[in-house]
């Protein structure tokens, strides 16, 4: 987590509760239905922070400063910089959450692809459009101090993370692999027991295993672990398998640095 610079309003003194911002970009809305998921935490930290802006979950709307804010959804357009700028100057923390925000997301399958062949197979009239030619994360344009991965995120990581701001202590989110937590869980190995592909070994931890607990391999949506050795998992799979490993590595986190490489060793 990188320091506050004197230009932004820092962490709320004890005068005042910090105020949370949360704002939403070019996304599905999941990750903010994730934040309302965790009702119970959440009303647990709203005691000791003040929601003034979550137009999912409040029509109540204050202007910043703020001291924290929660990014969702990846730039895509040159209105999303403009707001992404300001929204950086007003904000002490700044945290972006889920796998577009913090990679792009799935709309950044087209950032391979021709935009203006895309938009014309969808829009009547595309010229009416303003895009940008790729999906974005927010950190490829201003600074970002924290991030919280998913797809959706997990409430519970976004709940840690408020806590320990709260704290002033480092947030525990895991970047093992999505391996541990079936190795704490007890789920059988989808890979060694049934030989389906899979991505926990590369995947980072935080789902809690989900898929794997119902005998299907990871699809990535956590993104990256802080080891991805794609080249050892595509070793133990034929070519059919490899391409299925290639569209997970090419699916929620498609443009997250090291899946992109991963998928070209796979």
């Amino acid at each position: 987590m990188s320091g506050y610079t004197d230009s932004r309003p820092r962490v709320a003194s004890p005068a005042r509760l910090p105020t949370l911002a949360v704002f939403k970009f070019a996304s599905c809305d999941g990750c903010q239905l994730s934040i309302l998921d965790v009702e119970d935490q959440l009303m647990a930290v709203a005691g000791a922070v003040d929601i003034v802006n979550f137009p999912e979950a409040s029509s109540r709307v204050l202007p910043g400063p703020y001291d924290v804010g929660l990014v969702e959804g990846s730039v895509t357009t040159p209105h999303d910089l403009e707001r992404l700028l300001e929204i950086r100057q007003q904000c002490g923390l700044l945290v972006t959450i889920g796998a577009c925000a913090m990679s792009g997301g799935i709309q950044a399958l087209r950032n391979s692809l021709d935009v203006d062949e895309l938009a014309a197979m969808v829009y009547a009239h595309p010229e009416y459009l303003d895009v940008h030619a790729e999906s974005t994360p927010a950190s490829a344009h201003v600074e970002v101090d924290l991030e919280i991965p998913g797809c959706p995120v997990n409430g519970r990581g976004l709940v840690e993370v408020l806590v320990a701001v709260l704290s002033g202590r480092r947030p525990d989110l895991p970047t093992h692999s999505v391996c541990v937590e079936c190795k704490l869980k007890g789920t059988t190995c989808v890979v060694v027991a049934k030989g389906q592909p899979c991505l926990g070994p590369v995947t980072r931890a935080g789902c809690g295993a989900i898929c794997p607990s119902y005998d299907r391999g990871c699809y990535g949506c956590f993104g990256p672990a802080d080891v991805v050795n794609a080249g050892s998992l595509a070793a133990r799979f034929d070519d059919d398998d490899k391409a299925t490993l290639r569209a997970g590595l090419r699916g929620f986190n498609v443009a997250a640095p090291a899946f992109e490489e991963a998928a070209r060793n796979v």
